[in-house]
């Protein structure tokens, strides 16, 4: 099967719904993968079973998916792409960081493999895009590593954003107008899980007050 952007899609979002996992991937549900890409249950499947056929996949009926050696190379290189592309954009072209994801989604389809090491090579062989989201490397590989939220790190200690895993453009506005981008540093006065708030202390001692699962989603570390 020649990797289509529709192969590519379904590769990225199969690869996206397990990262951060250091073990083998876990099988990714169908129907959390047709939710991810916003297609009938049905019509995920009929794809999978043809990338299974061409050995991109694993496929279990009534378990879910998960990817071969070759599709988990070919997603990563999707991925860094588009990570690339983002970066490019915002240092570049000057794009403001919330509005590159989207055309990233289109680009990453339509470069080559060329161009994209131009580009890395332009940025200095960058490890994470704007948003904190490590690029993996030419042959695919991804640096893991692990990071607290604000749901989990310690209270009362400064903590550098590093990752921001929300690509809503809304939610990145609110982030930047709040000071709490990837590179900046806040500390997390207090949590109550009965309200559903995290209350922060940022620059200049402004406080702010966020939900839990906002707080979810912002990586953060300590020992700076």
């Amino acid at each position: 099967m020649f990797p289509s952007s529709t192969v590519e899609n379904y590769l990225k979002a199969i690869y996206l719904g397990g990262e951060g996992q250091l073990e083998v991937q876990r099988l990714m549900p169908m129907g959390q993968l047709s939710a991810a890409l916003g297609v009938a249950p049905g019509t995920a499947t009929t794809m999978v079973k043809a990338l299974a056929e061409s050995g991109l996949v694993e496929y279990e009926p009534y378990n879910g998916v998960r990817l071969s050696a070759a599709g988990e190379k070919l997603a990563a290189l999707v991925l860094r792409r588009h990570r690339l592309v983002e970066l490019f954009l915002v240092r570049v072209m000057g794009m403001p960081w919330d509005e590159v994801h989207d055309e990233a989604e289109q680009l990453e389809h339509a470069v080559s493999d060329r161009l994209i090491e131009r580009i890395d090579q332009m940025l200095g062989h960058p490890e994470v895009d704007p948003h904190g989201d490590p690029i993996p490397d030419p042959d695919g590989q991804l640096r893991r590593r692990e990071f607290d939220t604000l749901l989990t790190c310690p209270l009362n200690t400064p903590v550098r954003v590093t990752r921001v895993t929300d690509q809503d453009a809304a939610f990145l506005r609110f982030l930047e107008s709040h000071h709490l981008k990837p590179g900046e540093t806040t500390e997390v006065e207090a949590r109550d899980q009965v309200a559903d708030s995290v209350r922060l202390r940022g620059q200049d001692d402004q406080r702010i007050t966020i939900g839990m699962r906002a707080a979810s989603k912002l990586l953060v570390e300590t020992g700076m």
